[in-house]
C-alpha cells in the first residue's frame, strides 16, 4: 500500500479498539491517514492507541458510546474543534450473537428463547449505533460538500442463518440503512458503501472456550482481509462510488469485474 496514498485525509472508525476496527484504522494509518480510534473510553481504547504510536502513527484515541446521542455530540463537537472537517466516517462498532447466547456457533438458540433485553442491547449497539454515529457526523460532511461514509456489514448467509436472532436482522437492517443513506446523501457530495470480511473472523465475537469448535466448523479469516479494501474506499480511486458492497475476500476479483 502507498504510505502516501491518504495523507491529509482524516477518519474516524468506531468499535476500532480491537478487531476489524483495530486492523482497518492500522492499514489506514500505513496509508497516510490520521485516524481517530472511537470506542467506549478505558483501558482497551488507550492501549490499542498506544501500541499504533509506538510505530509512530498519528492515532488518537476518541472516546465514543454509538448508543448515546450525547457522546456522539461530544465526539462530533472533537472532530469540528480538532481537525475542522471529517474525510471519512467508519460505521463498525457492534457486538455479536455471544451476547445473548455465548455458545451460539455450537448450541443454536431458536429467536423465541432470546430476551427481549437481549434482542434491544443488540440492536442499539448494531443498528441505531450506525444511525446516531452518522446522523452525528453527516452535518459536518454536508457543511463542506463532501465525505465518505463506510458502513461494515456481514455475510448474506448470516442474516437467514439459524439461531442468529437479532445478529442476522441487525445487520439486514443496517444493509437497507446504507442504500437509503447512500440515496439521501447523494445531492451533498457525500457516498455511503459496504465492506464486509466474506465469513467469520478472529475476533472477540467469538468466545475463547468455543473458538477451537468453531475453528472445526468454520475458516476464520485474519481481521487483516478488511486492510486492502478500506484503504481503497478512502482513497481517490474510489471517488464518487456509492451504493456498493464489497466483500473483503473477493476483492481483488471485484476490482476487475469493475474494470
Amino acid at each position: 500500500m502507498n504510505s502516501n496514498a491518504l495523507e491529509n485525509t482524516y477518519i474516524v472508525i468506531t468499535g476500532a479498539s480491537s478487531g476489524l476496527g483495530y486492523a482497518m484504522a492500522e492499514a489506514l494509518l500505513q496509508a497516510g491517514a490520521t485516524v481517530a480510534l472511537a470506542s467506549k473510553q478505558g483501558s482497551k481504547l488507550n492501549d490499542a492507541v498506544n501500541r499504533l504510536k509506538l510505530q509512530g502513527y498519528p492515532a488518537v484515541g476518541l472516546p465514543l458510546d454509538v448508543r448515546s446521542e450525547q457522546s456522539v455530540e461530544e465526539a462530533v463537537q472533537w472532530v469540528n474543534r480538532e481537525w475542522g472537517r471529517l474525510d471519512v466516517l467508519i460505521n463498525n462498532a457492534g457486538i455479536g450473537m455471544r451476547t445473548v447466547n455465548p455458545r451460539f456457533l455450537v448450541e443454536p438458540q431458536p429467536f423465541f428463547e432470546v430476551t427481549p433485553e437481549g434482542f434491544r442491547n443488540l440492536i442499539d449497539t448494531n443498528l441505531t449505533g450506525y444511525f446516531l454515529v452518522t446522523r452525528g457526523f453527516a452535518p459536518l460532511m454536508i457543511k463542506h460538500g463532501k465525505g465518505r461514509i463506510i458502513n461494515i456489514s456481514m455475510n448474506h448467509e448470516t442474516m437467514k442463518r439459524k439461531g442468529f436472532v437479532p445478529y442476522g436482522p441487525s445487520r439486514a437492517a443496517t444493509e437497507s440503512l446504507s442504500y437509503i443513506m447512500a440515496e439521501d446523501l447523494k445531492e451533498y457530495g457525500i457516498t455511503v458503501n459496504m465492506l464486509l470480511p466474506g465469513g467469520a473472523t478472529i475476533t472477540g465475537m467469538i468466545p475463547d472456550d468455543i473458538r477451537k469448535d468453531a475453528e472445526s466448523q468454520l475458516q476464520l479469516l485474519d481481521p487483516a482481509v478488511m486492510a486492502e479494501p478500506i484503504v481503497f474506499l478512502a482513497s481517490a480511486e474510489a471517488e464518487g462510488m456509492t451504493g456498493e458492497r464489497i466483500v473483503a475476500v473477493d476483492f481483488n476479483n471485484w476490482l476487475q469485474r469493475r474494470g
